[in-house]
């Protein structure tokens, strides 16, 4: 007998690179009226490892749920809110393994939403609005880092890339993850403009450069 994935298993051999541009996506209904998704990885039907570009639309709410392990959300437009606050456009959230809300946007809201992917230990929650938090200079002239969050060897930020910035080769031990934000990210396998979702398997390489710059939300070494 021939072992099959479940129907609903999207994109989760993480030993294969993936480049998404979801602005060519289709909106799918979610189990909750009124928030849309676009799904790029998932494990399960409703359930395991999934990361998706999520649309609330005004008045729209989740039901109450929790997240055995854990929550990991940047706001890309409108106003994400819970019962714990509201988090305007470039805020980044982590809930942690075992937290539980009730998700909702009044006014609507666009997320990118990675669910049960924490470490087990990594209990730490984040809140932070990027848009008025520090920028750091980068390894090269022309850009610029924010760090968001570390635990063990993952590590995530947003890079700010100036027009015309070229970064060294380099490998990745533990892959790389990015949506680009606003702008174009290049490297030699394409050009990737915004809202393209990538994935860079562990041990890849490769030696990205920006010509018209961009802002690019990055994670590596949790693969």
């Amino acid at each position: 007998m021939t072992n099959r994935a479940p129907a609903e298993t999207l994109n989760m051999d993480r030993s294969l690179r993936v480049a998404i541009e979801t602005a060519d996506m289709p909106w799918e209904e979610s189990p909750s009226a009124g928030v849309l998704r676009k799904k790029l990885e998932r494990e399960a039907a409703e359930s395991g490892q999934v990361t998706s570009v999520v649309h609330y639309a005004p008045g729209s709410r989740f039901s109450a749920h929790q997240h055995p392990l854990g929550e990991e959300i940047f706001v890309l437009e409108g106003v994400f809110q819970d019962e714990h606050g509201s988090y305007p456009a470039g805020t980044y959230l982590r809930n942690p393994p075992g937290t539980r809300h009730s998700p909702a946007a009044e006014s609507g809201c666009v997320i990118l939403v990675k669910l049960n992917m924490f470490d087990p230990g990594d209990l730490e929650p984040v809140c932070i609005d990027t848009g008025t938090a520090a920028w750091h200079p980068g390894l090269v002239p022309g850009l610029s880092v924010m760090p968001l969050h570390s635990f063990r060897t993952e590590h995530t930020a947003l890079v700010r890339w100036d027009a015309g910035t070229l970064f060294n080769p380099h490998t990745h031990p533990g892959g790389e993850e990015i949506f680009v934000l606003n702008g174009v990210f290049e490297d030699e396998q394409g050009v990737y403009p915004q809202g393209t979702w990538l994935r860079n398997p562990s041990y890849s390489q490769h030696q990205p450069f920006s010509r018209e710059g961009c802002t690019i939300f990055v994670k590596t070494g949790h693969l």
